[in-house]
């Protein structure tokens, strides 16, 4: 099911007392930057962040939030007093007032899922690479590539979020479609096999964070 990670020093209902109406999946963690890779751990849907006890430091974890994976929504909940204090626009996709109601909340939260929603389609277009979904064609620059299914299947998920961060364990979740505990060899074999077939000039497509796990990025 897909919840909503709430960066807080409160009780979720207590920094935005409208959400106790909404009956989402909430995952509470530490105003902190220090929070930041448990929650990408996570994979939570969006991500509030609650300013209006320390607008400094939900500021500071906003912006490293946009820099590790600037494709993960998050909404920033504040005082109005508070809205002047820095230039909350870059660092957050939308904006909700700490005494919001329950139907304004809902509205807004509606508008951040349907602006990050990944558009439909047969084909999943990254940088030179394109892979057709329905006859699991893969080409780079126009030349097929040859891939497993399995590598089909994580190339596929990577490039249909590009700049995002997955770890390992969610990778695995994923593509192999369990919950793994054990070692992630299986992810970094595939992931090697996959910049081999890449080769040098491309294999810069899956990225590697370090100490997080792998993102997909056009960028060279």
């Amino acid at each position: 099911m897909a919840h909503l990670a709430v960066l807080a020093d409160r009780p979720p209902q207590s920094a935005l007392p409208a959400l106790a109406e909404l009956g989402e999946d909430l995952k509470l963690e530490p105003l902190a930057v220090s929070s930041i890779a448990h929650v990408l751990e996570l994979e939570p849907e969006l991500v509030l962040v609650d300013a209006s006890l320390d607008p400094a430091r939900a500021w500071d974890v906003l912006r490293e939030l946009r820099a590790r994976d600037p494709r993960l929504p998050t909404v920033l909940i504040a005082d109005p007093e508070q809205l002047a204090a820095f230039p909350w626009h870059d660092a957050a996709d939308e904006l909700v007032l700490r005494r919001a109601t329950a139907a304004e909340l809902a509205v807004r939260l509606a508008i951040v899922r349907r602006r990050s929603a990944p558009e439909e389609g047969p084909f999943v277009q990254l940088g030179p690479l394109s892979l057709d979904t329905r006859s699991y064609r893969v080409t780079l620059s126009g030349m097929p590539l040859d891939l497993t299914f399995k590598e089909f299947e994580l190339l596929r998920f990577l490039a249909s979020h590009p700049g995002r961060v997955f770890t390992r364990p969610a990778l695995l979740r994923e593509v192999w479609g369990y919950d793994f505990y054990g070692g992630t060899r299986t992810v970094d074999v595939h992931v090697r096999r996959l910049r081999a077939k890449l080769g040098p000039e491309c294999e810069h497509l899956i990225e590697t964070v370090r100490s997080v796990g792998y993102r997909a990025t056009d960028a060279p």
